[in-house]
């Protein structure tokens, strides 16, 4: 009998020790099981297409080119962010449109394009409102903007910037130009817009739309007379080859738009969506940086290396020629106008302080 339960008892140790080891592999088991569930998915790069009239040479695309390239760095290869110049991809109303369906698409260009969605944009980028960037930059921060960029996300477009500033537009021709009487039956490009149509229209010229890209080919033939633009434009896309009159006008601040499909945006990791805004912010200060230093640079290397001749206008005549333009908008909002000026009312007295 005692032989008997001794040979029970070594089983039972047996099979209890067998329990116990049984047991730490099922944990184990367990514990490796819950780290690869916890291990994070892996990421599918996400190719971004980004696009621009502007061409190299100008500085807007070389502050989008810091933007791309920070992206993708960081990124650690879950991005590509591809940039295409001097429109070579669907840009302006078009790329607009790919953002607005929903395409995997940045833009940066006029923010009258975000006007055929949100009218009162047109407004606050409307004829002679502003004196300096400082104005501009300080009205981005209002609460009429953030309500406009409100309408915009409803819309499908997710304003990331509205401080892309390229300078004052002026007038290319080879006449000089200082009233609105010297505009008359100057044919001037304009983009696709009715702010700038009618603001030439107003300033005695004859506008004609179409891309910037072809305007360097329509002054050599004759269906242009000029070009209006920033002194960064006239230097970068080397107008100067075709026209030698720059008439400082100053008539609408030439700033551009940043935008992405609001569902590219929400098909981003939280991770990706924070590089983007970092990398764009940076570029932002960049090309504002920058312009501010080349708008001086270009213009003594235009008047005193490339024949081109800089003349003062009559800005009390243009300005009130160009009033009318504020009447032909009957989609803005009843007062924007009012409520703009209200705006720079106080823009100007706190940048006094």
């Amino acid at each position: 009998m005692k032989k008997s339960i001794s040979k029970i008892l070594g089983t039972a140790a047996v099979l209890t020790a067998a329990a116990v080891m049984l047991a730490g592999c099922a944990k184990k088991e367990a514990a490796q099981g819950g780290a690869e569930a916890a291990a994070p998915k892996k990421v599918e790069k996400k190719v971004i297409k980004v696009t621009t009239k502007f061409v190299d040479n100008e500085q807007t695309a070389k502050s989008l080119v810091k933007f791309v390239e920070g992206v993708n760095s960081r990124s650690n290869g879950s991005l590509d962010l591809q940039l295409f110049t001097g429109g070579t991809f669907p840009y302006g109303k078009d790329g607009m449109e790919l953002i607005v369906n929903g395409g995997d698409v940045i833009q940066c260009d006029g923010i009258n394009f975000i006007a055929d969605y949100v009218p009162d944009y047109d407004a606050v980028t409307g004829p002679f409102l502003y004196r300096s960037f400082d104005e501009y930059m300080a009205m981005t921060k209002t609460k009429l903007i953030q309500d406009l960029n409100e309408q915009a996300l409803q819309k499908g477009i997710r304003v990331m910037s509205l401080d892309w500033v390229f300078g004052f537009r002026s007038m290319m021709t080879n006449k000089v130009i200082k009233t609105p009487a010297d505009m008359k039956g100057l044919k001037i490009r304009v983009p696709t817009s009715a702010v700038y149509t009618y603001t030439l229209e107003a300033m005695g010229a004859s506008p004609i739309g179409m891309p910037y890209p072809d305007t360097y080919s329509a002054i050599q033939q004759g269906v242009i007379d000029g070009v209006e633009g920033s002194i960064l434009t006239y230097w970068g896309t080397k107008q100067y080859e075709n026209v030698h009159k720059y008439s400082l006008t100053r008539h609408i601040l030439g700033v551009s738009a940043v935008c992405i499909s609001e569902k590219c945006w929400q098909s981003l990791t939280s991770e990706q969506q924070q590089i983007i805004t970092e990398e764009l912010a940076k570029a932002t200060k960049d090309n504002l940086d920058e312009t501010n230093k080349l708008e001086s640079e270009y213009a003594d290397d235009l008047q005193k290396n490339l024949g081109v001749e800089f003349n003062e206008v009559d800005a009390d005549a243009f300005e009130k020629a160009a009033a009318v333009v504020y009447t032909k908008f009957p989609k803005w909002t009843p007062g924007i106008y009012d409520k703009i000026q209200a705006e720079l009312a106080t823009i100007r007295a706190n940048l006094k302080k």
